[in-house]
């Protein structure tokens, strides 16, 4: 494809993915009551077991409350759409699959919502232990008033990063499928992706215990793993399919 189809081809796939959004976004809005609800339990729910009132959440102006709502809106048909926006990206980065490819990448989209909505299920779990110790720092005697944008922009942001990160080994297969990364080239630098992965874990989970740290840390560097071992299936493949003569060196003469 040319640049040109290429952008036009990236602009189609923008306006369908902000479709999904946007319909999502209308249940969002319906149903904001219970979302608002569920997202803010975690903080209601260490407000009752610290006892202290003085943990609240506060709408700072006139039009925040309207604000908030429009972007948990927002959250939600991201949350919703995930499975027409996510095939969308998967779609625009590996277009050129031979038929076989195509077949076993409709296995990889089965797999995207799945992983998506796991991350997010984890960053919730994980989340009130996170709040936590967030707000454990705050002094005897002084109050702890959070704005509710402040609080919902970390909370959901938090649940993306979660949902995001989950879809590490599918991405690295499409780089696979698209021959930039071999499964030889990841597993030498599994040592550095591993440790990136735990370093990413500790940022992504600021607590001081290693339980929420390896809760996040250790399904990423499994399915790590499961990626690199799909990927040397489908290296092993594409050798076996490719003629004998494009394995003979240079300076030999081959069938051809």
């Amino acid at each position: 494809m040319a640049l040109g189809d290429h952008l036009r081809e990236l602009r189609r796939r923008l306006v369908i993915s902000a479709l999904g959004v946007l319909a999502g976004a209308v249940v969002g809005w319906i149903e904001y009551p219970r979302v608002y609800a569920g997202l803010a339990a975690p903080f209601n729910d260490y407000r009752t077991a610290s006892g202290n009132d003085l943990v609240s959440l506060n709408f700072g102006n006139a039009t925040a409350a309207f604000s908030q709502q429009l972007s948990i809106a927002i959250f939600v048909g991201v949350i919703l759409a995930s499975p027409v926006w996510l095939y969308q990206v998967w779609a625009f980065v590996v277009p050129g699959l031979t038929r076989k490819e195509r077949m076993v990448s409709l296995a990889f989209i089965g797999a995207i919502v799945p992983l998506f909505l796991a991350g997010c299920t984890v960053a919730y779990i994980v989340l009130p232990k996170v709040l936590g110790v967030l707000y454990g720092f705050t002094p005897r005697g002084a109050s702890n008033i959070q704005q509710v944008s402040d609080y919902f922009s970390f909370v959901t942001r938090f649940i993306l990063v979660f949902g995001g990160a989950f879809l590490l080994p599918v991405f690295l297969v499409a780089l696979n499928l698209v021959h930039v990364l071999s499964a030889r080239m990841m597993l030498k630098a599994w040592r550095p992706s591993v440790f990136g992965i735990f370093c990413f874990s500790a940022i992504a989970t600021p607590t001081p215990d290693p339980f929420t740290m390896f809760l996040l840390a250790l399904p990423l560097t499994a399915l790590f793993f499961a990626a690199i071992g799909l990927s040397a299936i489908f290296d092993r493949r594409r050798e076996r399919a490719a003629p004998e003569w494009t394995h003979v060196p240079d300076d030999e003469a081959s069938t051809l």
